[in-house]
């Protein structure tokens, strides 16, 4: 495998649409690593992902995919990838078996063999057409054909949106395994923070076209926390302090992005850790400062 110390670098992407702009994305993907593309749905992890796959162009910025640009080394690297979508892009009326055929003709690397143990361990008939699958069963499919050409880069958009919780458990124990020999890759768009939070190394928080945070997951959850007080100790704390607050009759609560300050400047408040879902809902209403 080449030598490349990110396995997505993203600098100052930017694409402006009618009523909406990806403004100046940046961000990289260690390799080795999961990296969470969290954010509200039309927020532009779509987007930024059909950005890096050249479907569509970009207005400025720069995008590297396993060390290659993503325009001039496309053909390259686009083998050297795996990409899962939240609708299924085969048709209907393939099988699975059909499917081993098409792509053994594509892909240099296609592991037949890897395919079907895939398919056996998913439950998934590779006679069978399409049509007849279950949701789960198409986005394991998906996963299956990703997993089964040696790709070094999995790129994941929204993938386990509507699938019950067992499925995705499995999903998430089949990219552990994935990134294993620490040569490989996933970008994990999702807005389900809690799968994020079980197996991403890394977070990219994206929100209204523009990158609010981005870096390592631990990192990010040790530096928020969340101030729980009266509204009366609301008043005291001061708004440089805060991202913003959700104040209701019973008392506030306050995201900080300075956990260990806050606990020092505020010790007769309780500041407790917080969860990736929290800092994403309370960074969306930050412009608020104050919501319910």
């Amino acid at each position: 495998m080449t030598d490349y110390d990110n396995a997505i670098e993203i600098n100052g992407i930017t694409k402006k649409y009618d009523g909406f702009t990806l403004d100046n994305v940046t961000f990289n993907v260690p390799k080795g690593t999961i990296m969470g593309f969290i954010g509200q749905n039309g927020a532009g992890k779509t987007t930024t992902i059909r950005a890096m796959l050249n479907i569509i162009g970009i207005d400025s910025g720069e995008i590297k995919l396993l060390g290659k640009d993503h325009i001039k080394d496309e053909y390259d690297v686009k083998g050297r990838i795996a990409v899962v979508f939240d609708e299924l892009p085969f048709h209907d009326s393939f099988t699975g078996a059909a499917l081993s055929k098409m792509f053994s003709g594509l892909y240099g690397a296609w592991d037949e063999k890897r395919f079907f143990e895939l398919c056996d361990r998913f439950g998934l008939p590779v006679k069978k057409k399409l049509s007849k699958f279950s949701k789960g069963m198409k986005m394991k499919m998906q996963i299956a054909t990703a997993l089964s050409h040696n790709a070094e880069l999995l790129i994941m958009d929204e993938a386990t949106t509507g699938l019950d919780p067992v499925v995705r458990n499995e999903i998430l124990d089949m990219f552990r395994e994935y990134l294993i020999d620490g040569e490989r890759s996933v970008l994990m768009s999702s807005h389900i923070t809690s799968d994020l939070e079980k197996i991403a190394d890394c977070v990219t928080f994206i929100d209204r076209g523009k990158v609010l945070l981005t870096g390592y997951k631990d990192e990010v959850l040790d530096s928020h926390g969340m101030i729980k007080c009266t509204k009366a100790d609301f008043k005291e704390i001061d708004p440089a302090d805060t991202v913003s607050a959700r104040v209701t009759d019973l008392g506030a609560e306050v995201l900080t992005a300075d956990r260990a300050g806050a606990a020092k400047k505020y010790s007769g408040l309780t500041v407790e850790k917080t969860t990736l879902e929290e800092i994403m809902l309370f960074y969306v209403n930050r412009e608020k400062k104050e919501w319910s």
